[in-house]
């Protein structure tokens, strides 16, 4: 609670709080500071000033209710709370992985329109935690403020991706080729507007008198950064750059990550499953393993954690992984890149298999020659890559969800929502997901991928006629150079 202490004494019952006087100012005053003064108080009484809170007075947000249908609550209501909640997260989990499993039928489409659910939701769950302990009720514009900025960041990503996948697509649109080409920057006037915010009332009715349609297209570029800025009230300055920080956090957690599963997703379903699919497993394992042998703590920041789960997740994690990517990289349908085909209207994963995912021998080192009782084996490639990739979703990605534990306990919270019975909400079981994104990401752009030919024939394609020509010339005095084409005879 907010208390206004003077030295020596208290304001009565509607007795008006005056400001100190300024530098220079006499302390009686004239009538108009008196009148202004008395102006800036009704102002500052109207919002409060929530900005003076310490930690301590932040509120502890009631728990959500319970969820659980009333079937589920019925058929266990003679378990004890422990098994009560073994149950219902056991029963939840594999229903979702049902629905998970019927969306990879349905193809990468609707695993991109997942992944852009789960994106919109888990930022719905951070910026309401935000709207709730800060009591941000009262700031102008700050929930519509969140979402246009998360339109906006969605908006100056997935143009990227469309300018990097769709090039044949986006030439055979006039429109897309302008939206394309301009893309960052209509990117960066989205969130920053224009220089219409520093116009006047007046000037606006001036512009409205004169030029109407002119003054509508400015008008409508007051948003983003500028309208945070005109939004700015009194006594609040502090609490709504909180929230400004919150909201863009929130942005990078969840934006750039989801971001980045799409682009794993395009190269190939497979960089997609293997990932999600470990740390799920690791989620799982880590769980039941800690539930049934669990004794000694891991990390304070979650209680329920223990070495013994951790370990045998680690183990069940990698032998998993190993398992999943070499059944996977059996068929066309996961391991080709995922391709939009202008011909038929859709997405395609039709490709000749690249050597990732083609059986080679190896040789086996000598421990294992005595263990398998064999010198050579045959896999695929990309099952050594897995053993990475499951690895850090075991030994690392759990910190994410420890980074979340903190989060949750810094906010006095159990759940940053209660959408699944048992599990918490949608953030809950994507925390560790997001870090497991990136690492990807960066493990396909630094082993993996090399330059990404769709994007250099995007780049050549919005080229002058001259250019491209130019262009072709020296390609193919390079070809002919290096025996490719065979030089055309002279006639």
């Amino acid at each position: 609670m907010l208390e206004l202490r003077h030295r020596g004494s208290c304001p009565g019952p509607g007795e008006a709080v005056s400001p100190p006087p300024r530098e220079g100012e006499a302390a009686g005053g004239d009538h108009e500071t008196e009148s202004t003064s008395d102006k800036e108080t009704d102002i500052d009484d109207r919002y409060g000033d929530l900005d003076s809170r310490t930690d301590s007075d932040i509120p502890e947000i009631p728990p959500s209710s319970d969820r659980t249908p009333e079937i589920l609550k019925k058929a266990l209501s003679g378990l004890s709370s422990r098994w009560k909640n073994w149950w219902i997260r056991g029963i939840l989990t594999l229903t979702m992985i049902s629905l998970f499993f019927l969306i990879i039928y349905m193809g990468s489409f609707m695993l991109m329109l997942l992944v852009l659910g789960i994106q919109v939701k888990c930022f719905h769950e951070i910026i309401t935690i935000g709207y709730r302990v800060y009591h941000s009720y009262d700031l102008p514009w700050f929930r519509t403020l969140s979402w246009y900025f998360l339109l906006c960041v969605n908006y100056f990503f997935y143009g990227e991706t469309v300018a990097d996948y769709f090039a044949t697509f986006v030439q055979r649109e006039e429109q897309l080729q302008f939206l394309i080409r301009y893309h960052r920057f209509i990117s960066f006037a989205l969130y920053l507007a224009d220089r219409i915010s520093l116009l006047s009332q007046a000037g606006l009715e001036f512009l409205d008198s004169t030029y109407p349609s002119a003054s509508d297209s400015l008008v409508a570029g007051i948003t983003g950064f500028c309208m945070f800025v005109l939004s700015l009230v009194k006594k609040h300055y502090r609490l709504q750059f909180y929230m400004f920080a919150w909201t863009h956090v929130t942005l990078l957690i969840t934006v750039t990550q989801s971001h980045l599963v799409i682009q794993n997703l395009f190269e190939g379903m497979i960089w997609f499953l293997v990932p999600i699919s470990s740390v799920i497993c690791n989620d799982i394992t880590a769980y039941l393993f800690g539930f049934f042998f669990g004794r000694t703590p891991l990390i304070k920041l979650s209680p329920k954690k223990t070495w013994e789960g951790f370990i045998g997740g680690f183990f069940s994690t990698v032998v998993f992984g190993f398992i999943a990517a070499y059944v996977l990289s059996k068929y066309q349908y996961f391991v080709c890149p995922v391709e939009y085909r202008s011909d038929v209207n859709s997405f395609v994963t039709e490709c000749e298999p690249s050597e990732l995912f083609q059986l080679h021998t190896y040789s086996l080192p000598p421990f294992l020659k005595a263990v398998l009782r064999q010198e050579r084996v045959s896999l695929y490639p990309f099952q050594i890559h897995s053993i990475a990739l499951s690895t850090f979703a075991s030994l690392i990605g759990p910190f994410g969800g420890f980074f979340a534990s903190g989060f949750k306990r810094a906010f006095k919270i159990k759940d940053f929502a209660n959408t699944i019975p048992g599990h918490g909400g949608i953030m809950d079981r994507f925390d560790c997901q997001y870090l497991m994104a990136t690492f990807v990401h960066v493990y396909i752009t630094s082993f993996i991928r090399g330059p990404n030919p769709s994007k250099v024939l995007q780049q050549l394609l919005v080229l002058q006629p001259e250019q491209q020509l130019n262009i072709y010339k020296t390609l193919k005095t390079h070809l002919i150079e290096k025996g490719i084409l065979q030089p055309a005879l002279k006639v």
